[in-house]
């Protein structure tokens, strides 16, 4: 039911500029196709969302709070847009950005967006795990990284740009999403989970949780190399899994996945950027994406 995205384009210029033909030019297509697009959206959402006129179109209520529901939708895929266009023009190497892998699907986006907004530089990405982000700083590969977790950075300058709380969860069938007590470090001692692969910041935030409360974690049932595949894999009925909140927020929301109360666990986490020199980042692209990330 729901319409894609450049139908959701089309009607918001409808709204901005009051008239189909030239809402149709604003996206780049004729007025035929614009009205068209929009027939069939009405189609498709079963509303009416536009009265059309001689002197030109409105949109009905329905079609004013369409808009309104779709900003956030159309301003988060113009983030990722800008994001990919960073990592297919990754080769030019002017300013080169390891990442964490929740730290590039949830962060940086939005820090890449208005880095572009003031710099005319390419910038070129790579989501690798947190040990992987700290090796390719050290070596010289990358001018600026982002880890999660407590990932040793030994040689280089650490600075704190936000933190994060890891949860549990699981899915709606599974036993623990239907306990009435939280979980605590001796349930999760003995239940194989869903886990990151080694090297990955959020089993390292798991781990040195445990560890502090003198108990060792479980042997995964599984080990996934990204967060997408942890969440269907537990969608599907496999074992819970530790996630960023960021990650599963929609997933939770929607009933899809459960969270699963813990007691006893320390789980907020820091995001660091980490990079090479003293205390204070190199003056120019790598200190101002720095202050975009400090500061966002």
């Amino acid at each position: 039911m729901l319409p894609e995205l450049a139908s959701l384009r089309l009607l918001t210029e409808v709204a901005r500029l009051g008239s189909i033909g030239a809402a149709g030019r604003a996206v780049g297509i004729s007025q035929q196709s614009a009205s068209e697009r929009l027939r069939a959206m009405e189609t498709q959402t079963g509303l009416v969302l536009v009265r059309r006129a001689h002197r030109g179109s409105a949109l009905t209520d329905a079609g004013q709070l369409l808009v309104e529901w779709s900003k956030d939708l159309l301003d988060r895929a113009d983030e990722i847009d800008s994001a990919l266009d960073t990592l297919r023009r990754g080769n030019s190497r002017e300013l080169r950005v390891h990442a964490s892998l929740t730290t590039a699907e949830y962060l940086l986006p939005r820090w890449l967006v208005q880095f572009r907004r003031t710099h005319q530089i390419s910038v070129s990405l790579r989501a690798v795990n947190s040990d992987d982000v700290v090796a390719a700083v050290r070596a010289g590969e990358s001018d600026l990284g982002f880890v999660e977790g407590p990932v040793g950075a030994d040689g280089l300058t650490a600075v704190t740009v936000g933190t994060d709380e890891l949860i549990l969860v699981a899915a709606p069938d599974d036993p623990w999403a239907r306990r009435r007590t939280p979980v605590t470090p001796d349930h999760l001692a003995v239940r194989a989970l869903t886990c990151r692969e080694m090297g990955s910041g959020t089993l390292a935030v798991v781990r040195h949780a445990m560890a502090r409360t003198g108990h060792t974690l479980a042997e995964p049932e599984v080990k996934l190399a990204t967060n997408s595949s942890i969440r269907a894999t537990v969608r599907a009925g496999g074992a819970p899994a530790f996630l960023s909140g960021r990650a599963v927020a929609a997933d939770v929301e929607s009933g899809a996945l459960v969270r699963v109360p813990v007691a006893g666990l320390e789980l907020v986490r820091e995001f660091r950027a980490v990079f090479v020199g003293g205390s204070r980042p190199p003056a120019g692209p790598v200190r101002d994406l720095l202050d975009i990330a400090r500061h966002s």
